[in-house]
C-alpha cells in the first residue's frame, strides 16, 4: 500500500535531467558508480562512459538487511573497477557524474581525489548524495549522508569552485517521507498494530497538506545537489 509520491527521487531526477541536458554536446562524461545506468538517458548528446564495481546484486546477493532491490543488473557497465582506482589516464574527462554513490564508499574523499585526477582543468563535477538515508544496498552502506559543509570543505580543498549547491527538500519533506514508511514497515514486520500505523500516516499526510509552507533547509533535507568546476 503506497500512499505517497517519492518526492526525493522525483526532484533529484528532474534536477539531473535539467543539469545534464544543459551540458554542451560532445563532452566526454564519466558516470562513476553508474549501477543500472539510470542517468544515461539524460546523456545522449554526450560521449558517455560508465563505471561501477559491479559487486552489489540486490536480494539475489543473499543479504536482506535494510532496504534492498530485488535485483541489480550491471552487465552493461563499460569499466568495472574500484571507484578510487579507475584504470584510465589523467585528465580523461570533461564531466564526471557521481549520483547517490558517496554513501556506499568506505572512504568517499578518496573518490574525490580520483575524480580530480581524471577531470580536465575547467571540467565539471556533478554530485548528489543523501543528507540522511536509511540503510540500503547493504552491506555496501557506510555513511548516512553528507551536509553542504562537506562539499564546501572537501571540494574547495581540491581546487574546485562550487557553482551550485542546492538542497533537495527540507526537514519537513524528510519527516513526511519517513512517516509514510511506517504502515508498510509495520505490516512487513508483522506488528499487530499495523492498521493503526496506516491511520497515523494518513493523519500525518493531512497535516503536511494543511501546514504553512515554511521550509527548514538549515535543519535537514533529503540531500544536496552540487555542481563544481575544477580550476
Amino acid at each position: 500500500m503506497k500512499i505517497f509520491k517519492d518526492i526525493n527521487e522525483t526532484a533529484r531526477k528532474d534536477w539531473l535531467e535539467k543539469t545534464l541536458s544543459a551540458l554542451p554536446g560532445g563532452l566526454r562524461l564519466l558516470d562513476a558508480g553508474a549501477g543500472e545506468l539510470q542517468n544515461r538517458k539524460y546523456c545522449n548528446h554526450l560521449s558517455y562512459v560508465s563505471q561501477d564495481f559491479c559487486q552489489y546484486h540486490g536480494v539475489a546477493g543473499g543479504l536482506q538487511e535494510g532496504l534492498q532491490t530485488l535485483a541489480w543488473d550491471t552487465t552493461n557497465i563499460d569499466i568495472v573497477s574500484d571507484i578510487t582506482s579507475i584504470p584510465l589516464p589523467d585528465v580523461s574527462f570533461d564531466v564526471i557524474l557521481c549520483s547517490e554513490v558517496l554513501e556506499h564508499l568506505p572512504e568517499p574523499t578518496h573518490a574525490l581525489d580520483e575524480f580530480t585526477r581524471l577531470l580536465k582543468p575547467g571540467g565539471v563535477i556533478i554530485l548528489t548524495a543523501p543528507y540522511s538515508s536509511n540503510v540500503h544496498m547493504a552491506p555496501y552502506h557506510y555513511c548516512s549522508g553528507f551536509s553542504k559543509y562537506w562539499y564546501q570543505h572537501h571540494l574547495t580543498q581540491r581546487g574546485y569552485i562550487i557553482r551550485q549547491l542546492i538542497a533537495n527538500g527540507d526537514w519537513y519533506a524528510l519527516l513526511r517521507q519517513e512517516i509514510s514508511r511506517l504502515g508498510g514497515l509495520e505490516r512487513r514486520l508483522g506488528n499487530w498494530s499495523w492498521p493503526f500505523a496506516y491511520a497515523y500516516v494518513l493523519l500525518g499526510m493531512l497535516y503536511f497538506k494543511l501546514r504553512a509552507d515554511k521550509p527548514a533547509v538549515d535543519l535537514a533535507c533529503f540531500g544536496w545537489h552540487c555542481v563544481a568546476v575544477k580550476i
